[in-house]
């Protein structure tokens, strides 16, 4: 283990590239505060996505490399940006009309839509606290309205008031005309409605720490910054934090590029070093477009979870995290067979390869010692066989095909059997096409049945896959795939499927003969899509 941990300072996965950069920040000398401080940032003005889990698992993933690095203490903050006020109304939530009585609102002052907490604010913290939970991340919560009411923002807001004129330099560039006239990094809290206040500034008091602004009704108002009276806009509002919290480490999505830079230079302007971090890509829906919070799209971390391991999902957010990826049900299948064929590798790889292989940030370098005898694919290609949504009846294939394998003793195969029955019976059944066999493809399954009645009774896999290569070799389909692609519409009712010498070794040769019997005599074609 030791050996591996050495190999650690050159390894080339991503998260050691970027806890490199931690360790080249602070060598082998702790920060003044006495440890690194990791950050995420969440805006609960919509209900928790998984765009929000993909930064904690990936920033985890630092995390756990940075710690393999040095031994400087670590911290990680998954802070909510609860103060900022309601702007729109997310067209996922009930009760839209109460909720648009409260634009303008800090989201802790929100009344909830679904009725289970003190606050829209609240219930999406919960939410968030919620599945981070579920997944035993290692992480401290923190609320943006918290820190401001307590006060301890109460010197970083000081600070930025004194230094009003220089981030009003760094920000009026990136605005438009109109907006740069109106523009102050300071947003009030009016006194009079509770509204976070978007309106220009009539005097700036740094020496009695407030500020002046007309309220909506025309009056002149004055309030102090401090004390939870107002907040920043979220560019200063991001730098402000990073000051005041000493924020050593945050990523972000492509899209804030150019927002990171703005914030790091206010960073800089108040007199501390901007975070190290890194910009991720986008998730994108299933048409391509980008997943949004308010709107709803792409997948939740519990759909996710309805239908594979959270590893799965955490595998995901793992690979290539600079390449756009789509986010929706069909990436499930994938994402689980992937993951079992890296956790299956992992043993037998030589330490410079196991810190390279993505079990190992999954796990924090000690994943589990568990082989799963069938893909989720052939699963889910079992449950289609089979007609049946009950886990029992999988099972006694899976233990016929692997001798020894029973609930209870193969906890992850346990769990993928009702995964691969639910997914199945939810996004692959509704899809089913079976068609009719042509006179060619007709020739060749009746010359499959035969080949495979010829085969010894206990088979190898790939001694079917064999003589399934052979038999479209024989008949002419070329390219060979074509054969292939016959085989999963006339047997499957879909255009793609399991590699059939497994799958019929799983199944069962008698079984397997059974069902191409059936599909000639169009028997398939009668069952309901």
């Amino acid at each position: 283990m030791n050996n591996q941990l050495e190999l650690a300072g050159s390894a080339k996965a991503w998260p050691f590239e970027e806890a490199r950069k931690l360790v080249a920040r602070y060598g082998n000398t702790p920060p003044e505060k006495g440890y690194v401080l990791l950050e995420t940032g969440y805006g609960p003005s919509g209900l928790p996505h998984i765009g929000t889990f993909g930064e904690v698992v990936r920033t985890t993933m630092v995390r756990q490399a940075f710690q393999r690095l040095s031994d400087i203490p670590t911290r990680l903050f998954c802070f909510s940006d609860d103060m900022d006020g309601l702007r729109k109304v997310p067209d996922n939530v009930p009760n839209q009309e109460m909720m648009a009585a409260h634009l303008g609102q800090p989201l802790t002052r929100v009344p909830d839509p679904f009725g289970t907490h003190e606050s829209f604010g609240h219930h999406n913290n919960a939410r968030l606290r919620g599945f981070l939970d579920s997944f035993g991340f290692d992480y401290e919560f923190q609320s943006s309205t918290d820190w401001y009411s307590s006060g301890r923002f109460d010197a970083a807001l000081l600070r930025v008031l004194e230094c009003y004129d220089a981030i009003l330099e760094v920000m009026l560039p990136s605005l438009g005309e109109e907006r740069r006239r109106s523009y102050s990094p300071f947003l009030p809290v009016s006194p009079k409605t509770g509204r976070v206040l978007q309106v220009p500034l009539e005097e700036i008091k740094p020496a009695s720490g407030s500020i002046v602004f007309r309220d909506k009704d025309g009056a002149l108002t004055e309030v102090p910054v401090t004390g939870g009276h107002c907040k920043l806009q979220w560019k200063p509002d991001w730098g402000m934090r990073w000051y005041a919290l000493g924020v050593d480490y945050e990523m972000s999505g492509k899209d804030l590029i150019d927002s990171v830079k703005l914030a790091g230079r206010i960073c800089h302007i108040l007199g501390a070093r901007p975070p190290e971090g890194f910009n991720y890509e986008l998730f994108l829906d299933e048409k391509g477009q980008k997943i949004s919070k308010s709107k709803g799209n792409g997948l939740s971390v519990e759909e996710w979870l309805a239908y594979a391991p959270p590893e799965s999902l955490s595998l995901f957010m793992y690979q290539k995290p600079r390449a756009a990826k789509r986010l929706y049900f069909d990436v499930i299948p994938r994402a689980v067979d992937d993951y079992l064929s890296f956790l299956e590798k992992y043993p037998e790889e030589a330490q410079d390869r196991q810190i390279e292989n993505p079990a190992w940030h999954i796990h924090d370098g000690t994943p589990p010692r568990e082989a799963v005898p069938v893909s989720f694919n052939l699963l889910l290609n079992l449950a289609g066989a089979c007609n049946t949504e009950d886990p029992a009846v999988l099972w006694g294939f899976i233990s016929r095909y692997a001798p020894g394998s029973a609930p209870g003793k193969d906890p992850l195969l346990d769990k993928l059997v009702p995964y691969a029955v639910a997914y199945y019976r939810d996004f692959v059944l509704p899809t089913k096409r079976y068609r009719a066999a042509d006179p060619r493809e007709r020739d060749a399954l009746q010359d499959l049945v035969a080949e495979l009645k010829a085969l010894p009774p206990e088979a190898a896999a790939e001694t079917i896959q064999n003589a399934v290569y052979e038999v479209g070799k024989r008949h002419g389909f070329e390219p060979l795939r074509d054969w292939f692609k016959a085989c999963y519409e006339i047997l499957f009712g879909q255009e793609q499927g399991p590699r059939l010498g497994s799958f019929i070794a799983l199944y069962g040769v008698p079984e397997s003969i059974d069902l191409i019997d059936r599909a000639l005599a169009e028997d398939l074609l009668a069952r309901p899509a």
